[in-house]
């Protein structure tokens, strides 16, 4: 990774790995760690078409765009039957909380899933990981489906599968990502439409490899409530102006950004550029396994970039406050972050 824990003082290290966090922008799936998917396609007698879980680790590895597309792509046909994503999203629980992830909304790759499974017995399966995982880990997590832009003709049975898993109390929204480039937001209209009119939250990813054009047809024609990335929303004023008038939230992903080369390595990310603006931004992982991070791994690439602890913890705060929980929710996860602020040294680093 091009930023890491080197050089950071080691008690703003503890405060980052310690301070409870909010994520908004992860998915299942990209979370998953190469040796899950490995063991995953050995119990499923699936073809990686390598000898070995080094190798396969190593074709793992963030390369570029086309690979990345790739690594996820067959990583995703290791998951054969609905008991293999009880185990990713129990697993998915055990990560956040190792990282003090009290309170996360993820992504699942819908247009996958209702491919391949019955949609009682995978919504099935994905109840069975949520018990499991909150039981054991005592983290929150809602989930959003996500329509993959690629699979157009997808769009309404992923949101007949969110509405269904939302009537069940297991999805929160519909969200739409994949590749930008040739699948405009306008594509996507009738099936966000079905799942507003339905109660879901809307979500879209826009404005990473497309600019502040997709973002415009993600709020003016889907209604999207949230931003996924949005980060060349500084290409145009005006947007900017929209986005803080309307308090619309821009989801973050730093490594990811200078991963798919949105952001040049050894550039300053352009977050600080856009809370300074007014925008409302919040902190997120993205896919952590694919692109070797971590929440945790953000926080040290945004104190790296004079980002302080306070400053970190009010990102939280405000993360929550503009996340998809219930007002029940957000008062536990509120009180919290406030305990932890109270009962804590002072955010202030001694050692420079």
């Amino acid at each position: 990774m091009l930023f890491d824990r080197n050089n950071l003082p080691a008690n703003l290290i503890q405060q980052a790995i310690n301070m409870p966090k909010i994520e908004l922008h992860v998915h299942i799936e990209g979370a998953t760690q190469a040796e899950t998917f490995y063991e995953l396609a050995k119990k499923n007698k699936v073809d990686f078409g390598v000898e070995s879980l080094e190798e396969w680790k190593s074709f793992f590895e963030f390369k570029d765009f086309g690979h990345f597309l790739q690594v996820y792509t067959k990583s995703i046909t290791a998951l054969k039957t609905p008991e293999d994503y009880t185990h990713i999203i129990t697993e998915f629980y055990r990560q956040q909380a190792e990282q003090n992830i009290i309170y996360s909304e993820a992504y699942i790759s819908a247009s996958f899933i209702i491919q391949k499974f019955d949609t009682k017995e995978i919504l099935d399966a994905i109840e069975k990981g949520i018990q499991q995982g909150s039981e054991k880990y005592k983290v929150k997590i809602n989930f959003i489906p996500d329509i993959s832009r690629e699979l157009v003709d997808s769009q309404m049975a992923v949101a007949g599968f969110a509405i269904e898993g939302f009537n069940r109390g297991l999805f929160i929204g519909l969200g739409i990502g994949g590749p930008e480039q040739g699948f405009p937001p306008e594509l996507f209209t009738e099936a966000f439409k079905k799942a507003k009119s339905n109660g879901l939250r809307l979500v879209a990813h826009a404005g990473e490899t497309e600019g502040a054009k997709s973002i415009w047809g993600a709020i003016n024609t889907l209604g999207a409530e949230r931003i996924g990335h949005g980060v060349r929303s500084l290409e145009d004023p005006k947007l900017i102006q929209y986005l803080v008038d309307n308090k619309i939230t821009l989801e973050v992903s730093p490594t990811s950004n200078y991963a798919l080369g949105i952001i040049k390595n050894g550039d300053m990310h352009p977050i600080r550029q856009l809370l300074d603006a007014g925008v409302i931004c919040t902190i997120n992982s993205d896919d952590p396994a694919m692109f070797s991070t971590s929440l945790v791994q953000e926080y040290f690439l945004l104190l790296k970039q004079g980002f302080d602890c306070k400053e970190l913890y009010k990102m939280n705060l405000q993360a929550l406050k503009v996340s998809f929980a219930c007002n029940e929710t957000k008062a536990k996860i509120t009180d919290q972050l406030e305990n932890y602020e109270k009962n804590r040294i002072l955010f202030e680093p001694k050692d420079k």
